[in-house]
């Protein structure tokens, strides 16, 4: 004779969560990974730069912002002044 099965079913998977980008492919210059993002949340600055081609842009954030959203920002105002 042999056991019953369980119903007992198996646990949920977790999802895997990854992190969002702080290096961004600059607009200028093209080189992959060479702008870094800094968040200065006293300030309510959001600012990036590129290494190699030494661009920079700043903007203002809010509590939620991300580094992405800084990056948007950039390729949105270059966008406008290219119009």
């Amino acid at each position: 004779m042999g056991r019953r099965k369980s119903k007992r079913k198996p646990p949920p998977r977790r999802k895997l969560i990854q992190n969002l980008e702080k290096h961004f492919k600059c607009p200028f210059c093209n080189h992959e990974r060479s702008c870094d993002v800094v968040l200065d949340m006293s300030r309510k600055l959001g600012r990036i730069a590129c290494q190699i081609c030494h661009e920079f842009f700043q903007t203002t954030i809010i509590s939620l912002s991300e580094p992405i959203d800084v990056y948007n920002d950039w390729i949105d105002a270059c966008d406008e002044n290219n119009k």
